[in-house]
């Protein structure tokens, strides 16, 4: 078994829309799906003859026999979810909230939980969640062009968080997923993948095989679905990323690049997803006595949006710089993994990586960064140690 459990390097701050997502979902299945799977259908539902027809009852004893089986949830399911052969609009929106399982849920909400934030950190909140809907109706209509006449509900949210893993896969190509292994007696562990492998073994593996093989989308699982998805937010990443300019025009718009307040513009180019805009900014804070007013929190959000866009370099001086000028910072622990987590990119730096990761697990305030320190240590020792094969190394 290969269960995703995490991933990194993350952004700061919150992921309230994602949050929101999981929260409604949640909801959904604890306030509606629960209660009516445990309850009967309404005989007098004009609904409930259409339905009986279409899973096959032919005879009345047929339909009885269904009927004793059938709860108010699958009812339910097959008015508000996605018929191909019953287009409704509204159950584009409303199937992406409804759940066959808990399984099913559990399953979509990990995969939202895990790479959610750094899409959501990328979009902006508003964007994030236009995005999410949008590529939510997209993969169920890919769905349907295959299975046009189909009276089978499609439900879940996996086609829009399919969207949410294609945009991962192209914003953030070096990022690495924690990935359990459960492969009972031989290997029990945790390790770090990296994220295209897993995204790959995902869509490749979990779906595009099983949809080729099961082209009528008979196995019960919409792989259509995540499939489309998938390529929406290829599609949507690939388009957003192919309009920089446009980016730095809307932040000169609104004034970043003149804001008295140097960390607050370099903050909100960072949150803008403006790396052109926060870059030049924090070049134009001069000396030492300048950055003393750029706040810990912005100084290392920088560095892990270097990160984030692969400036290594960038990252890898800030982070520095950060150590040095702060040495009893309460944000040092960030400082010296962010430090680690450049140099692994770096060429024959494994060893000074490593004692930057020994440092930010000495310092690490919360169990999540020493979490993450133990899991690259870890990484790395599984690559040979933390020596460098008796190379020289200057990092």
């Amino acid at each position: 078994m290969f269960l995703p459990i995490g991933d990194t390097p993350n952004p700061s701050g919150t992921p309230y829309v994602t949050y929101l997502l999981i929260g409604v979902n949640v909801a959904v299945f604890l306030l509606i799906a629960l209660p009516l799977s445990g309850a009967r259908p309404d005989l007098a539902d004009p609904l409930l003859n259409e339905y009986l027809r279409v899973v096959g009852a032919r005879s009345s004893q047929a339909a009885r026999i269904l009927f004793e089986q059938l709860s108010a949830y699958d009812l339910f399911v097959f008015r508000h979810g996605f018929r191909p052969g019953s287009l409704s609009w509204s159950t584009l929106f409303t199937a992406m909230f409804l759940h066959g399982g808990w399984l099913h849920l559990l399953g979509n909400m990990l995969f939202l939980y895990i790479f959610g934030d750094n899409v959501e950190h990328r979009l902006g909140r508003f964007r994030f969640l236009l995005a999410y809907l949008g590529m939510g109706v997209t993969s169920t209509l890919f769905f349907a062009f295959f299975v046009p006449g189909s009276q089978v509900p499609l439900v879940g949210a996996s086609g829009a968080i399919s969207g949410v893993l294609g945009c991962y896969y192209l914003w953030f190509p070096r990022n690495h997923v924690k990935t359990f292994v459960f492969l009972f007696p031989l290997l029990v562990n945790t390790f770090l993948i990296p994220a295209r492998l897993v995204l790959g073994f995902y869509l490749l593996v979990d779906n595009l095989l099983p949809f080729l093989i099961d082209a009528g989308g008979n196995g019960g699982v919409a792989h259509g679905a995540h499939i489309g998805g998938f390529i929406a937010g290829l599609a949507l990443a690939w388009g957003l990323d192919r309009a920089p300019e446009r980016r730095w025009r809307r932040g000169r718009e609104v004034g970043f690049e003149t804001a008295d307040d140097p960390g607050k513009g370099v903050r909100q180019a960072v949150l803008s997803d403006n790396l052109v805009l926060a870059d030049t900014l924090y070049r134009r804070i001069g000396d030492r006595r300048e950055r003393t007013r750029l706040a810990s929190a912005t100084w290392l959000d920088l560095g892990e949006f270097y990160l984030a866009h692969r400036r290594f370099d960038q990252a890898l001086g800030l982070f520095r710089r950060f150590i040095a000028e702060r040495p009893a910072d309460a944000g040092l622990d960030r400082a010296y993994l962010g430090a680690g987590k450049a140099l692994i990119h770096q060429p024959r730096c494994i060893t000074s990586a490593y004692h930057y990761f020994l440092a930010a697990l000495d310092l690490a305030r919360t169990p999540e960064l020493a979490e993450e320190a133990r899991l690259h240590l870890r990484a790395i020792e599984r690559m040979g140690g933390e020596g460098s094969g008796g190379r020289r190394e200057r990092c």
